[in-house]
């Protein structure tokens, strides 16, 4: 059945339901994000909910008028409506008493009643203590709801209520915006095309050690990784990322696991890769490595002479990836990145051409960073090569798109039986 609702709007309906937890206050901060970004919201919080952060905030941030109950402006029929003209539910924090009642279709609020005649998108962004999340009960749940298409994110790890601390925290808003900005603006079958896919990212720079103080790293900020790993999760993959020295917030649904070396992340990655889908290396790792570490600061001589330091190569972690993935003749999509510069032996798509040959894997992302382009910054533009030699420019644009573009090759590569060529 369809009501037109969508299309007689130009802004996306967004329903922002909030459940009782001490997390609540952080819904403030999401829904000031998805208004002020132009998406016209209704706040739908629980009764509880309503202890924590009164009505009339709700109302102030919104615009609208805030109901719990299915008995306020009952003419209008708010229980079915609402639900009905929704573009995307978000419901932040989701409690273990919100993740049951959704998952067994019960409805005995504005809230749950909304969850069940919503057809679009719906996420759930669970809050609540780690013994409760790791719950059989709660698990299962969180199963359900999956398995029925809802998009659940895994919540994070930190500080929690009073002294105690693990996995359970909400995730912080702005990871949240991500995730429902991604979903509003992929509400097609391919919104979900990673569903049952395991998948491995790694992000950022590596640091090999000079010193206790000093290292050789690069200047990647890991944006262009994370942007993957979000967007993957959006697209209902199972995604693990390794970060190395980032300073970003934890992506909304993602494992995350933090190293610092060149070492480090390979041991990680490699951990990480066993029975994936698919592995993309976006992290920059260091090629070389002090071949000995001072184990205290090394100081200026005061005479003028200045030490030798001798470099070693660190281990090449991409091509170790398609090494073993063949060794093992499964069909294990391997993405690797090119961070090139032109010079007089060849242009920046030459020295690419040459790097996909040379690693094996199966899609190589390319990116001319002559005068320090792309390090740090929100937009991308890449080349995506092919090994079967098909190229794939993406122009300047959010990191976030060109992440799609890769997971839609990578997709393509997952539905081809091994051995055989996209058509």
């Amino acid at each position: 059945m369809t009501h037109g609702a969508t299309t007689s709007r130009s802004r996306p309906h967004v329903v922002l339901g909030v459940s009782g937890g001490i997390a609540a206050y952080k819904a403030c901060e999401l829904l000031r994000r998805l208004t002020e970004s132009g998406h016209d919201v209704t706040v739908v919080p629980t009764a509880s909910a309503l202890e924590f952060v009164g009505a009339p905030t709700w109302a102030a941030l919104s615009g609208r008028p805030v109901a719990t109950d299915v008995w306020t402006d009952v003419h209008q029929v708010p229980h079915v409506r609402i639900g009905q003209s929704a573009d995307l539910v978000v419901v932040a924090p989701a409690t273990a008493d919100l993740l049951a009642k959704a998952a067994h279709g019960l409805a005995d609020d504005l809230l749950t009643n909304t969850l069940l005649t919503a057809r679009c998108p719906v996420v759930f962004a669970p809050a609540m203590h780690t013994e409760m999340w790791e719950h059989p009960a709660t698990q299962a749940n969180v199963a359900t709801l999956r398995e029925r298409g809802s998009h659940v994110v895994e919540p994070a790890e930190g500080r929690l209520t009073g002294a105690d601390s693990g996995k359970g925290r909400l995730p912080e808003p702005g990871e949240i915006y991500a995730v429902a900005v991604d979903l509003l603006a992929r509400r097609t079958a391919r919104a979900r095309d990673l569903s049952g896919r395991r998948v491995v990212v790694s992000a950022g720079g590596t640091r090999e050690y000079l010193d206790p103080v000093r290292f050789l790293g690069n200047r990647s900020s890991g944006r262009q990784g994370f942007a993957l790993a979000r967007t993957a999760a959006a697209r209902g993959a199972e995604v693990t990322l390794v970060a190395a020295n980032v300073g970003l917030a934890d992506p909304a649904g993602v494992k995350v696991v933090h190293v610092e070396t060149t070492e480090e992340l390979q041991r990680e990655v490699i951990a990480a890769s066993s029975g994936a889908d698919a592995v993309v290396m976006a992290a920059a790792p260091a090629d070389f490595r002090p071949r000995t570490e001072s184990g205290s600061k090394i100081k200026k001589s005061g005479d003028g002479t200045t030490p030798t330091i001798e470099l070693a190569e660190t281990p090449d972690i991409l091509a170790g990836l398609v090494r073993d993935r063949d060794a093992r003749g499964d069909a294990q999509v391997v993405v690797g990145f090119a961070a090139e510069t032109g010079d007089d032996n060849g242009s920046v798509l030459d020295h690419a051409r040459a790097k996909l040959a040379r690693k094996g894997c199966d899609l190589l992302v390319v990116n001319d960073v002559g005068g320090g382009a792309v390090f740090g910054s929100p937009d991308n533009e890449a080349v995506v090569l092919s090994a079967g030699g098909e190229a794939f420019p993406v122009p300047r644009g959010s990191k976030e798109s060109l992440a799609h573009v890769v997971w839609d090759q990578v997709a393509a590569l997952l539905d081809v039986p091994l051995g055989q060529a996209p058509s």
